[in-house]
């Protein structure tokens, strides 16, 4: 395996053009849609060459000379994240949603398709009205039969339920969409969940994740509980009630932290072949601090003075880190927004309290700015 990294633009020239695909053509089908039908079959040269090469909305426009994001608002792309896929055994592969870019790009757009790949290259695009079918992101997909569960949404803010959770099944014979009403205790709403179907396909068990609670910070708290969804009846059951403490620490003037990119430069430092980009990472972050960020204090930003024993990160967590604290186990998770540190057990009160202060003070040095701390509650 290479650890070069790609370089985007040889990406994007080396996808060849479908000859199907015009200027006239492409300008046509540019623009995502919803679905007038539950389903509209949107199948059209310009989707299916995006489906099979996959490069983004700007790198598209790129090819055909615009029109720009900025005026003629995003581009439909295939090249996205928080979109689920399914494998059928048939062979067919089954693609829901997902979103592509952040907020604050143009071609930021979320979706509320479905894509199906068939074995022979054959691509079969559905699109939904809005009512049908949300533009659904970082969901689950579950398949039951012949069926897909599609459960939880992160969504755009607008569109979110703070205490309900998403649920819509797939129809696998006609690819309509219904809605589901649920009854019980759900987890309200959920995103970036696990969920997983026991052998007896009488539930979906679901675990992790983060929910919105309505907050007016639109902060998002992990999931700590586990939750079942009993699939007769569509009732919810809460399966655990952990009271564990939990905090947050942020920058009080709500702006993003520098928490990732201050990573990037710890990380960039002493490596001779970046010492231009290590360079370069240190003059901007200064820039905008106003000082230059203490790298050393970042990488003890979790050494609280008290006895505590550093736990190795799991594989598929990222911006997530562990300590053991007289047997219990203090989790931080990190965001662009905050640093939420949850105690996973029974610590002192005045204990847990000089765990958030410390926090505080080390993220308001590394971000020269004031930070404050609250406890969160779901």
């Amino acid at each position: 395996m290479s650890n070069q990294a790609s370089d985007p633009e040889a990406e994007d020239s080396a996808q060849p053009l479908d000859s199907a695909v015009t200027p006239e053509l492409f300008r046509q089908w540019r623009s995502p849609r919803l679905g007038t039908t539950n389903p509209e079959r949107m199948d059209n040269p310009v989707w299916e060459w995006l489906v099979r090469c996959r490069i983004s909305a700007f790198q598209a426009s790129e090819r055909f000379d615009g029109p720009d994001a900025f005026e003629a608002g995003p581009g439909w792309c295939f090249d996205r994240f928080g979109q689920s896929s399914t494998q059928l055994a048939d062979g067919r592969l089954v693609l829901i949603g997902g979103e592509h870019e952040d907020y604050y790009d143009p071609d930021f757009y979320i979706y509320n398709d479905v894509v199906v790949q068939h074995p022979d290259g054959r691509t079969a695009i559905f699109g939904y009205p809005r009512e049908a079918f949300p533009p659904t992101d970082h969901h689950s997909a579950t398949l039951v039969g012949n069926r897909i569960v599609i459960l939880g949404n992160l969504g755009y803010p607008a569109d979110r339920k703070p205490g309900t959770t998403q649920v819509r099944v797939l129809d696998l014979e006609s690819w309509s969409i219904a809605s589901v009403r649920t009854e019980g205790s759900p987890p309200g709403w959920i995103s970036k969940h696990l969920a997983a179907l026991p052998e007896d396909e009488r539930s979906i068990l679901v675990q992790r994740g983060e929910v919105d609670c309505g907050r007016e910070d639109r902060s998002l708290i992990e999931n700590i509980d586990d939750w079942r969804l009993h699939l007769a009846g569509w009732r919810w059951e809460r399966l655990t009630d952990r009271r564990w403490p939990r905090w947050e620490v942020r920058r009080k003037d709500g702006k993003l932290n520098h928490l990732w990119r201050i990573r990037s430069a710890a990380w960039l430092r002493g490596r001779v072949c970046f010492e231009k980009e290590f360079r370069e990472a240190m003059e901007q972050l200064t820039e905008e601090l106003g000082t230059p960020p203490d790298l050393d204090l970042y990488e003890r930003r979790y050494d609280s003075g008290i006895a505590a024993e550093r736990l190795p990160p799991l594989e598929d967590e990222h911006g997530v880190h562990r300590v053991r604290i007289n047997g219990v186990v203090v989790r931080y998770v990190e965001s662009l927004h905050s640093i939420q540190m949850t105690v996973e057990g029974n610590l002192p009160l005045q204990m847990i309290k000089a765990l958030v202060r410390d926090l505080a003070d080390k993220l308001s040095a590394l971000e020269n700015a004031a930070c404050e701390w609250h406890e969160l509650r779901s």
